[in-house]
């Protein structure tokens, strides 16, 4: 994405993906840098039809830390429709 500002401390997506599909998330910082705990390989690999689902991260579950700063998201889908991306409280 471009770089936007958030408020929140969770990711919230509504996706569709096929059996096979799948779909991860990278929170990187306004430059494209991936920032480490929010990494491509530190996400849950989400699969499924669902409206309101939250990215996972590997033991960084709040994304609070970086409220308030520009950040990126980086989007990996395979087989996957995503239909829209929220910040949402806890």
């Amino acid at each position: 994405t471009k770089p936007l500002v958030f408020d929140g401390g969770k990711l919230v997506v509504n996706y569709s993906t096929s059996a096979a599909g799948s779909l991860r998330v990278e929170l990187q910082q306004a430059d494209g840098t991936a920032i480490p705990e929010f990494s491509l390989q530190k996400c849950r690999t989400h699969v499924g039809d669902t409206i309101v689902g939250s990215i996972a991260w590997q033991g960084t579950p709040d994304l609070t830390s970086w409220a308030g700063k520009p950040v990126r998201l980086r989007f990996v889908m395979t087989e996957c429709d995503l239909y829209s991306f929220r910040f949402a409280d806890e």
